[in-house]
């Protein structure tokens, strides 16, 4: 009896939870209401609230008077909250479904934006974080992102913006090259440090990172014992940095970056882990 009875009561819990949910449940506002909530509460600077109201505008109203509009607010409210992956998701939809929109560069630009700012974590925000050491795949995606916005609409008022952004995320791709050629000079890798720089001066050739890669690549092939490379970077590197401080005071190049260290192999063949 106990059994039956306490199985009646759980049965009646559920029953009267179902039955407060159904009529906790929001009702459907106009479209009109949900786009004029979401607009104020986007000028308030509450864009959680925002994005709540326009989340339900597009639930509601997919195909509704507001509809572009809100994917293009949808876009920004989620960057402003600093859901950089949503408001990437949120321009890929808007461009989907409005190819021919006169927005569309404004969607380019936004996709750009949040992938610039996506690899710069929340403690890079409030701490000392090298944003050249970190990983350069999300730079690369905005920087195939403005390089299309300035393609499709050289004209658009974001193009001036965007372009200075692709000139600094080919600083910032420079300076992990380098930074990587380094690394491996370090562990006495020299064949890697000079396929690093040089792939700088091959394709960065207009960054600041041009000079220390240079300098590498030439220490780098005089360590090789390739005599004719290593003038000839001597020759592009006097040319470009006439005032280098490579050069001594009689203009001769002065190996500096490359100092060999007394290492055991297994300090070297371990990366410096083990051994000494």
């Amino acid at each position: 009896m106990r059994s039956a009875f306490r199985l009646f009561l759980l049965s009646l819990a559920v029953l009267l939870i179902s039955a407060c949910a159904s009529q906790q449940q929001e009702e459907v506002l106009p479209e009109k209401t949900y786009y004029e909530n979401a607009r104020t509460a986007m000028n308030a600077g509450n864009f959680n609230e925002a994005e709540t109201n326009l989340d339900y505008l597009e639930s509601y109203y997919p195909f509704g008077r507001y509809a572009e509009q809100a994917q293009l607010d949808l876009i920004y409210a989620r960057y402003k909250n600093l859901d950089l992956e949503g408001a990437r998701a949120a321009a890929d939809r808007f461009l989907r479904l409005n190819p021919q929109s006169d927005h569309a560069d404004y969607a380019l630009y936004m996709r750009g934006l949040a992938s610039y700012n996506l690899d710069i974590s929340l403690a890079g925000r409030y701490f000392a974080v090298d944003v050249a050491a970190r990983d350069p795949g999300e730079q690369r995606q905005a920087f195939s992102d403005f390089s299309t916005l300035l393609n499709r609409y050289p004209d658009s008022e974001y193009a001036a913006d965007a372009r200075q952004r692709m000139i600094a995320i080919r600083n910032r791709l420079a300076d992990l090259e380098v930074q990587a050629a380094r690394y491996y000079i370090k562990r006495e890798a020299y064949v890697a440090a000079n396929n690093r720089a040089r792939y700088v001066v091959e394709n960065f050739s207009s960054t600041p990172a041009l000079e220390e890669a240079l300098i590498i690549l030439v220490e780098t092939y005089q360590f090789l014992n390739l005599d004719k490379a290593a003038a000839e970077g001597i020759e592009l590197l006097a040319l470009n940095f006439p005032d280098s401080d490579a050069f001594d005071d009689n203009r001769n190049f002065t190996p500096s970056v490359l100092k060999r260290e007394n290492r055991s192999l297994l300090n070297v063949v371990t990366f410096g882990l083990l051994g000494n």
